[in-house]
């Protein structure tokens, strides 16, 4: 059946209507997606931002001090988890290595950890002032503070303070890199700070 045109305007009307159905399907599709997935790009640059470039050898910092230990801490960050150690003072000192096994100070009893590896920290500190009276006073000296769900501690216990120093026993998933720091503040007092990392 033919159609008869009255009009030019009709007859480009009709004109235009062909050419754009002649033209090829992806010539007119619209694109569903412009952007690529950044799943392993993601990945990727979260990796290079976790690598610590740590060690995992003893580290040390030989300061002995009447400074006081009042307070330990645990958070989890996205490369590593972290234990704080509050202490009433400044310049104390550290030693913090991977063991075999943690004992008690003075007496020598094994403090039994979950993990794969375990790190001693030695805080060289006592918790207890002047007159004996105690400056940390946990509630569980098995579990200082809570770590379920950390993905590197498995537990932090405490080995005890003798002679003016204070033991700590912290078990991780396997031995890894970790590095050891010192802050000021508040006030007066200092904190030393032991990030261990997630992966190597």
């Amino acid at each position: 059946m033919s159609t008869i045109f009255t009009t030019r305007k009709q007859l480009r009307t009709a004109l235009a209507v062909l050419a754009v159905a002649a033209l090829p399907v992806a010539a007119v599709a619209v694109p569903s997606a412009v952007a690529k997935t950044t799943t392993g790009t993601a990945a990727q640059a979260s990796a290079a931002t976790c690598s610590t470039h740590w060690g995992s050898l003893r580290e040390a910092k030989i300061r002995p001090s009447l400074a006081a230990l009042t307070g330990v801490r645990t958070g989890r960050h996205a490369c590593f988890d972290r234990i704080v150690f509050d202490v009433a003072g400044k310049g104390v000192g550290y030693d913090v290595s991977y063991v075999r096994n943690v004992y008690q100070d003075g007496s020598g009893f094994l403090v039994p950890l979950r993990g794969g590896a375990k790190l001693q920290i030695i805080v060289h500190g006592p918790a207890y002032d002047d007159a004996g009276r105690p400056t940390y006073r946990p509630a569980n000296r098995k579990e200082l503070t809570n770590v379920s769900g950390y993905r590197t501690f498995r537990q932090v216990a405490s080995g005890g303070s003798f002679e003016g120093q204070t033991t700590i026993g912290l078990g991780v998933r396997a031995r890894l890199p970790f590095r050891v720091f010192t802050l000021a503040g508040p006030g007066s007092h200092s904190r030393i700070v032991v990030d261990v990392a997630h992966r190597w």
